[in-house]
Parts: C-alpha cells; structure tokens; sequence
C-alpha cells in the first residue's frame, strides 16, 4: 500500500473551476482497481489550499492512474489554475493493515 498526499493552492479566482474539474477526477479515480481510497478535501483556514490523499493497493498503481484520460484531463485543466506547483508526499502504510482498506 502507498499513501501520497498531494498538496495544492489554487487561485481564488479559479476556486470554483477547479473543484468541478478536481470532482470528476476523484469521482473516476475510485473507480480505478489499484485505488483502495481517493479523497480530496479543503483547508478550513484557507479555502485556497487542497490536498488529495490517495491510497493505492500497488507499487504500480499511480503509474496506471497516470496514465487515464481522467487524469490527464484534470492535470492539463488545473495547471493553470494553480497558484504554485502542486508537491506531493508519498507514505507508506502502518494502520489499519493493508486488507482494512476495503
């Protein structure tokens, strides 16, 4: 199992599009068989600041999830809309166990 959140500030005046765009993303990428989890949600503090938390079953999973036109679609949509390049952070799983994550 691999964690990686992906952190990402967006222009305030782009807070809508990329909400829509970002939603049919994570909406397709549950749907992906090497995603256990994908979850995006809003810092409360600054409604321009995102992170999406992806949990995949496999080594090769983000690989393959690049490689969907969802993906790629959402990429080229938001890279504007970004205030500054999105960064992410891979982890690996402690708890719960590999099998606890559906």
């Amino acid at each position: 199992m691999l964690i990686a959140l992906i952190y990402i500030h967006v222009k305030p005046e782009c807070l809508d599009a990329f909400i829509e765009a970002t939603r049919d993303n994570v909406l397709n990428s549950i749907q992906e068989s090497g995603i256990a989890r994908f979850d995006f949600i809003q810092q409360q503090d600054d409604p321009t600041r995102f992170t999406l938390i992806e949990a995949y079953r496999d080594d090769d999973a983000p690989a393959r999830h690049r490689e969907t036109a969802h993906y790629q679609r959402w990429r080229d949509t938001v890279v504007d809309m970004m205030a500054e390049p999105r960064h992410g952070v891979k982890y690996t799983n402690l708890l719960p166990d590999d099998a606890g994550w559906g």
